[in-house]
């Protein structure tokens, strides 16, 4: 060995000051390396103070590239696109470009449960997280929710994590591999970050079986089409674990003729009446199988399992009870950013045309077919909620019996509130990003609490 390879640190560049890419630079401060975290944008304060206490260098407004283009590796924000020119320059340089998750992953051994969808990750993540906790599991939450898993694999130690992953994060995985990997759904979202080419999306998403052996376990929704036709084409090393509403060949999970739901795995084994879960409609019984499932496999015992499905109280913004105001039930689901959410929160109201439904804002490219048949059946009334409406009432118009178009938060609940009986639901399910009217949908949803709660007044 070379005195200069004795004295080398290696050299970690951190492009982004949010949750993970702090956690990223600490663990690779604990590892004894060479670090600099650089931000394009602000930093916000409480990540900023973190990175001062810790003594690491760090910059915000701007990229100084003869600070970062000398790395030894570079871990990336999933926010920050391939096509950003910092990236070009790092790629142009032939630099490893990482995602905080498989930065983490190399120093830890701790079984990893991770989860993705176009739809329901949060909710299966949390519940999923809940079920381990409740049972006395030694578990972390991270990647979307929760803290950053490369912190926590720096301070703390934990046996399990259950890891909410999304597309962006997936795809600077390359040695990471998931113990149990989880496949809720795949519908078309983020198609701007691939070319507008639906494979690449899938391609991304599918990254979460990547080194998978034998030994571990695939949990996967066996009538989604887009991942049917996926597994059609590639091979899966890992044990599959299917699930389905009904009763299918090779389903793992599904609901029986006595509206039971079973759960077989070669350890556990569980059966519960589908009422007593705690979360109600067709998607949110996708979600407890998935975590049901991904439970029975690290032997959690069924009991514990079927305790902690029945007592969920669920996700902020997710289809979020808010207020029973003169028999008129409030409904925040402000995480609705695209229609194939709306879609599954329309699917668990009920039949008989009582729903008054807030759409609008930041349009993604939406095609409202998807959600027209849901529409004629339970909508009663829309009320548009953005700075451009004209898409929604042109759709809608003749669809429903009544549109009303408004343009602030407090004018749509108003609408809602002259609109509602007794017996309706007032459901916030925008389809859309909030960035129009708001700072993000965990703001448009507060906002939404706290005007329907001053109705009660």
């Amino acid at each position: 060995m070379t005195d200069n390879s004795i004295t080398h640190r290696k050299r970690l560049v951190v492009l982004g000051g949010g949750e993970s890419g702090v956690g990223a630079a600490i663990l690779g401060k604990e590892k004894g390396m060479d670090v600099f975290l650089s931000d394009y944008g602000n930093i916000p304060q409480r990540y900023a103070a973190q990175l001062e206490e810790e003594n690491i260098p760090f910059e915000q407004g701007g990229h100084s590239e003869h600070l970062i283009l000398n790395a030894d590796e570079v871990v990336k924000s999933p926010g920050i696109p391939p096509t950003a020119p910092i990236m070009v320059k790092i790629a142009e340089k032939g630099i490893p470009v990482i995602s905080e998750i498989e930065f983490a992953g190399r120093y830890t051994d701790a079984k990893m449960v991770c989860i993705t969808g176009s739809n329901g990750k949060t909710t299966t993540t949390l519940l999923t997280y809940h079920i381990l906790r409740e049972a006395g599991i030694n578990v972390g939450l991270a990647g979307n929710v929760g803290r950053s898993l490369a912190l926590q694999v720096a301070r703390e130690h934990h046996d399990v994590y259950v890891i909410e992953l999304s597309s962006f994060q997936l795809e600077n995985m390359y040695d990471f591999k998931a113990n149990i990997a989880v496949m809720l759904n795949i519908t078309p979202d983020h198609l701007d970050r691939y070319d507008y080419k639906m494979q690449n999306y899938i391609n991304a998403k599918f990254r979460i079986i990547r080194n998978q052996t034998p030994e571990d376990a695939f949990i996967f929704w066996q009538d989604d089409p887009v991942i049917e036709a996926q597994l059609r084409q590639i091979t899966i090393e890992a044990a599959k674990y299917p699930f389905s509403e009904h009763m299918e060949e090779e389903a793992a999970a599904y609901v029986d003729t006595l509206d039971n739901l079973i759960i077989n795995t070669p350890r556990t084994s569980l059966e519960m009446p589908r009422k007593d879960l705690s979360l109600h409609g067709l998607h949110n019984l996708y979600n407890s199988m998935a975590a049901g499932l991904s439970a029975c496999l690290l032997n959690i015992r069924k009991e514990d399992i079927r305790r902690a499905l029945e007592d969920f109280e669920g996700v902020e913004h997710r289809l979020e009870f808010v207020a029973d105001i003169d028999g008129v039930r409030y409904i925040n689901d402000s995480k609705a950013t695209n229609v194939n959410s709306c879609w599954y929160a329309l699917e668990s109201m009920p039949p008989g045309g009582n729903v008054i439904l807030i759409l609008g804002g930041k349009d993604k490219g939406n095609d409202y077919s998807e959600i027209e048949p849901l529409v004629r059946d339970k909508v009663k009334a829309i009320v548009a909620m953005g700075l451009h409406n004209e898409k929604i009432v042109e759709f809608f118009g003749g669809k429903v019996p009544v549109i009303r178009d408004t343009h602030s938060l407090q004018d749509a609940v108003d609408a809602c509130a002259a609109l509602a009986t007794a017996g309706d639901t007032v459901l916030l399910s925008p389809c859309c990003a909030s960035f129009d009217l708001f700072q993000s949908y965990e703001d448009r949803g507060r906002r939404f609490k706290n005007a329907v709660k001053a109705l009660k007044k």
